[in-house]
């Protein structure tokens, strides 16, 4: 997603318990468990064999301000990677894009399909098409952080495909680690949620298919850590699991960059210390999980799999199957 997670990717997407506060020295005002009560005057007893003597009133200061308990700090990407639940990859079986529901809908009622809304979010220099209500993105530039360059971006059966919305944890990555015992309306979320969406460079985004973090890192080393951290939120707000060779892989990119934060908008369900040290030790790359490829033969195949249409980008589109050349195959 939206995993209220922004983000543009395409070939164009972990909460600690406040520190203890210093114990006070004990003084007037002290409760029972040694804490100052804010605002506390001691009491000052008179001698018995002389009035009273006047004494300036005993200032109790109140304990610096700390963290709300209520509200746990942010945990760092890092830490969240580490709570992710790890088990085995499942199998693609039943897979379609039809399963998480209508491609690039108004998911936020803006008036506005979640495509256009991701190049109008992530590109520059927009120009809309007229009479869309600034919709329709015809033009614009793109600081594809895949490859870290400059694309520009031209809507059109032979130019569009320059510039592909990514999902960043893909759909079918994602149906294979707990997207398939979700309901139909969850999986039209996921699918449409900005958080997990990117404005990137078209030609990586093929080449990324439906890879995982142990299978497909950005070719830009700059922004394989946000990457990563948005991978992570996007998992952590959905409940998906990761494989081990996955979860390897997060913790020895994110180990470069422990500060990295969550995504904003990611909501992680399970959470550790911000602050929580890791180490890790040098190991091999982890073992490449094997992925299905999807293919279909013709239109007829696709329909027959209920995977019409198939958006450029998404798996089994084919330029074969796409005659108009417009981005949407078997429409």
């Amino acid at each position: 997603m939206s995993v209220g997670f922004t983000a543009a990717c395409q070939p164009a997407d972990a909460t600690a318990a406040p520190a203890s506060r210093a114990a006070s020295s004990p003084v007037g005002g002290a409760t029972p468990s040694g804490t100052i009560t804010p605002g506390a005057t001691p009491v000052v007893t008179a001698p018995t064999t002389a009035a009273p003597t006047a004494e300036p009133a005993e200032t109790v200061a109140a304990p610096a301000a700390g963290p709300d308990p209520a509200q746990p700090a942010t945990p760092t990407a890092l830490a969240a990677a580490l709570l992710l639940p790890v088990k085995g990859r499942a199998p693609l079986t039943g897979y379609t894009r039809a399963q998480f529901g209508q491609a690039w809908m108004d998911a936020d009622r803006n008036g506005c399909d979640q495509r256009n809304d991701v190049l109008g979010r992530d590109l520059t220099g927009v120009v809309h098409k007229a009479g869309t209500h600034d919709c329709v993105v015809l033009s614009g530039v793109l600081a594809d952080p895949y490859s870290g360059t400059t694309i520009a971006f031209t809507r059109g059966q032979t130019t569009s495909s320059a510039v592909q919305i990514d999902h960043v944890v893909a759909l079918a990555d994602a149906w294979q680690k707990g997207a398939q015992q979700w309901d139909a309306a969850t999986r039209a979320s996921f699918a449409n949620d900005l958080a997990n969406l990117l404005a990137v460079d078209g030609p990586l985004n093929e080449q990324k298919g439906a890879g995982d973090t142990a299978t497909w890192l950005p070719p830009n080393n700059a922004y394989r850590c946000a990457y990563v951290a948005r991978q992570v939120g996007v998992k952590a707000t959905y409940g998906l699991w990761v494989t081990q060779a996955e979860q390897d892989a997060m913790v020895r990119v994110l180990t470069t960059c422990p500060e990295e934060s969550m995504p904003t908008g990611s909501s992680v369900l399970a959470v550790a210390p911000a602050s929580t040290p890791v180490v890790v030790a040098a190991a091999p790359a982890p073992a490449v999980d094997t992925l299905v490829t999807v293919t279909y033969a013709n239109c007829d195949a696709v329909r027959a799999a209920g995977a019409a249409p198939i958006h450029l980008g998404e798996p089994g589109y084919a330029t074969a199957l796409d005659r108009d050349g417009d981005g949407i195959a078997c429409e």
